[in-house]
């Protein structure tokens, strides 16, 4: 807690124009809708003044947790009693060499619409990805056969002493739901490069809206989630497996397994972090028992 008034003081005195925000409500900032207050929050405007926080934080022993558009994360009812760091003003695009760079914290259907605008194909499985950039490259966001992996060249992060680094893809450990990124939390991804390649634009359009229409047809939209809850365990899915052990509706407060999706835990109205977990532990359990598969969550955990 010192710690934190300290580094809260002095992040104040150096960079007054910083968006410095103390008991947060978590419940803001994912998703779910769900999570107490952060101890603080800051919300740097661009990659400088990131950079420049992450370096005091370093310097006064303070480990940030990196925040995108929380539609992974699930937060604990009483909070997190930590410093996250919230990229959502990192949002800027640019073509150099006709490949497409963005900043992290640029939402996924954001990213995919720019591209569109560029005439380039290669993004339309993302446009309705509901995270940013940064998150996906950190998980190797993937749907409807598309993944970050097969579009990604390059990525500059800072590490945890805030000093800027570029690695290529292939340096990048991409695998099904995970990267170097995600082994190493404490490093803030900036930018990404993509190439991607020239294509139509109608095509382009169409594509996403095929998507889009799947995924009206198919998924919880109008209620909160955190996407697929669980991975997808090898030589099965997930949502099968929920949906073959008869857990549609399955309810613990206003924590719902999706009577649409059964990949999807949906929060009704008042679902707490408690009622989700609670959920997501008698999910594991049924399936387990039931077909001898161990379901492991997708879903982040912050403040348990």
């Amino acid at each position: 807690m010192e710690k934190l008034e300290t580094l809260a003081r002095t992040l104040r005195e150096r960079f007054p124009e910083l968006e410095l925000r103390e008991e947060e409500p978590m419940s803001r900032h994912t998703t779910f809708r769900i999570g107490g207050p952060a101890r603080l929050m800051a919300l740097p405007w661009d990659r400088k003044e990131a950079a420049a926080v992450v370096r005091t934080a370093a310097e006064l022993g303070v480990r940030p947790f990196f925040l995108g558009n929380g539609s992974n994360l699930l937060v604990a009812d009483r909070g997190y009693e930590g410093f996250v760091v919230k990229s959502s003003s990192l949002d800027q695009t640019r073509e150099v060499n006709r490949r497409l760079r963005a900043e992290s914290g640029i939402p996924l259907a954001r990213l995919a619409m720019a591209a569109l605008g560029r005439g380039l194909s290669g993004l339309e499985f993302a446009h309705g990805i509901p995270g940013t950039l940064g998150g996906a490259v950190v998980m190797n966001a993937g749907a409807y056969g598309g993944e970050m992996a097969q579009v990604l060249t390059a990525v500059t992060y800072l590490d945890e002493a805030g000093r800027v680094v570029t690695l290529p893809a292939s340096h990048c450990g991409l695998g099904y739901r995970r990267s170097l990124f995600s082994q190493h939390p404490d490093w803030l991804i900036l930018e990404a490069e993509m190439a991607l390649q020239p294509g139509d634009g109608e095509a382009i359009r169409g594509r996403m809206e095929e998507l889009a229409q799947m995924r009206r047809a198919k998924q919880p939209l109008e209620w909160p989630s955190a996407g697929s809850t669980f991975k997808r365990p090898e030589g099965h899915f997930a949502a099968a497996l929920i949906d073959q052990c008869g857990l549609k509706g399955l309810s613990v407060g206003d924590a719902q397994v999706s009577e649409k999706h059964a990949g999807f835990l949906v929060n009704k109205g008042k679902a707490t972090a408690a009622d989700m977990l609670r959920l997501m532990e008698l999910v594991q359990e049924r399936v387990l028992r039931q077909t001898g598969v161990k379901l492991e969550p997708e879903v982040k955990f912050l403040g348990f």
